[in-house]
């Protein structure tokens, strides 16, 4: 696609669409995760400090068990909500409508999953900790359950409606009210304290974003019929079971993957490699969620007009080279240094390996635009094929193939090589479907961003010395003030 002018392409809404709106929008929820982050680590701290490392493994327990219940309970219905709302802007009485029946399955999907960890509590005690000591716990922790399935998806629909302010101030005030609440408990109760702990984090949470929404819409008395609204219900739940079984399959590819590792190699080399990919994803995932919580709205309400969509994805695309390039840059030189900090130096030997798949995360980044075009269109069996089914058939046959012939390292390559392909059969499926290409800008700036990363890259293994550092802080200074530069530029525009 040619340049055109930001007003063009936008479709006449450059104020919505423009580069200092996705940039804001970016920024926003980039620094509202990293406080996040660094809220949840403050909660570990204290949850260390009061209850010591067995207090930690009940926690991690009680978490991962609350976690996994609330994405199940869920239905992969969050991200549509996000659509529908969004799809619904254009019509005040569309609006309400999608609202009122979201807000309906928040609170049905909420007592699903309050009911399913009460009613199997026995048996969740007795997978978590080896006996029923602690039933009586997680009956209580349904509660939790309650309170974060409809936190999440009053969040959703705050996201739907594009309110970047609101989310960002009740997404943070939840977060510490929830810390400043919760870490008493932990003090006067022990182990005891942390379900109601938990608790007092959803409760805040869902509060906050009920509060947000109330301000952030308009009253509107719709009732609920099911020949007028049952459509919709069918819709949100047929989108929201595509996204669930897709988000599975992954899970359980990443599980697939730890299996083959042991069995071919050993325990450690499962440890050493989930260890270096849980940084780099945490790393990445910063930027990737500030993206989805800005971008995918945006595009959908755009949907219907492919050459404002056009605009948008090729702006997002060169912010988000912009962006991911000096971070790339950044993980790749300080890798050493946070396996230091977030682990310890016996996980050293993995420092190549977090550079490979660091590059791997760049190129996750320049497909990620590109990922949401088929569901904005509610191409729900095309999404399904390409995410759920050829990404992840690529991610798992890549992984095991280079696994297999270069050992660790090959997870990198292969990581490297998957994204890549992904690229490829974004570009090309988008193109054939819905006759995108990307304009000169997002290649230029992609292109520029994938070359300054391959060179630090280079640098980092010809050289492990000083010169190598060094020469890796000045790609790092060259591109991060490239960068810096030409958002200045772009903010001017319109």
């Amino acid at each position: 696609m040619a340049d055109t002018d930001d007003k063009k392409a936008n479709g006449g809404k450059s104020d919505d669409n423009g580069y200092r709106s996705i940039l804001k929008g970016t920024s926003i929820f980039g620094g509202v995760q990293v406080f996040q982050i660094m809220v949840n680590l403050l909660r570990g701290k204290f949850v260390a400090m009061f209850l010591g490392p067995d207090g930690m493994g009940v926690a991690s327990m009680f978490t991962s068990a609350s976690n996994t219940i609330s994405r199940f309970a869920s239905l992969g219905l969050n991200l549509a909500f996000v659509k529908e709302v969004a799809s619904s802007k254009e019509s005040d009485r569309q609006l309400a409508t999608a609202l009122h029946v979201a807000g309906l399955l928040i609170r049905l999907t909420a007592l699903l999953g309050a009911i399913v960890c009460a009613a199997m509590s026995p048996w969740l005690s007795r997978w978590s900790f080896g006996s029923d000591a602690y039933a009586w716990q997680f009956v209580l922790l349904a509660v939790a359950v309650w309170f974060t399935v409809a936190g999440f998806g009053q969040s959703s629909l705050l996201q739907g409606l594009h309110k970047v302010k609101i989310l960002s101030v009740t997404s943070l005030a939840g977060a510490v009210a929830g810390l400043v609440a919760g870490v008493p408990l932990y003090y006067f109760f022990g182990d005891k304290g942390i379900v109601p702990a938990m608790i007092v984090l959803g409760l805040t949470s869902y509060l906050f974003y009920s509060y947000g929404l109330r301000r952030a819409t308009p009253r509107h008395n719709v009732r609920f019929r099911w020949s007028e609204h049952g459509p919709m219900v069918k819709r949100m739940l047929g989108t929201g079971m595509i996204l669930l079984a897709s988000s599975l399959i992954n899970t359980t590819c990443t599980w697939l993957i730890n299996i083959y590792i042991r069995m071919h190699g050993d325990i450690a080399d499962v440890g050493l490699f989930n260890a270096a990919n849980s940084i780099t994803l945490q790393y990445a995932g910063v930027v990737f969620t500030a993206m989805a919580l800005d971008y995918f709205p945006r595009l959908t309400a755009a949907a219907s007009d492919n050459r404002r969509m056009w605009g948008i994805v090729n702006r997002q695309s060169e912010i988000v080279a912009l962006i991911a390039a000096p971070l790339t840059i950044l993980l790749v030189a300080t890798a050493p240094l946070v396996i230091r900090l977030l682990l310890t130096e016996r996980f050293l030997p993995v420092t190549e390996l977090m550079r490979w798949l660091g590059l791997g995360i760049l190129l996750k980044a320049v497909a990620y635009p590109l990922g949401y075009i088929a569901f904005a269109k509610d191409n729900r069996s095309l999404f399904f094929w390409l995410e759920a089914v050829v990404c992840n058939a690529l991610y798992l046959g890549m992984s095991l193939v280079f696994y297999r012939l270069f050992g660790m390292m090959g997870l990198g390559y292969a990581a490297v090589a998957e994204q890549g392909a992904c690229v490829i059969l974004y570009m090309s499926v988008n193109r054939a479907a819905y006759g995108y290409s990307p304009d000169r800008k997002a290649v230029r700036e992609t292109a520029i961003g994938i070359l300054l990363c391959v060179s630090a890259f280079c640098v980092s293994l010809a050289s492990d010395g000083a010169l190598g550092y060094w020469l890796m802080a000045c790609v790092f200074l060259i591109s991060a003030a490239r960068s810096f530069l030409t958002l200045k530029v772009r903010l001017r525009e319109r």
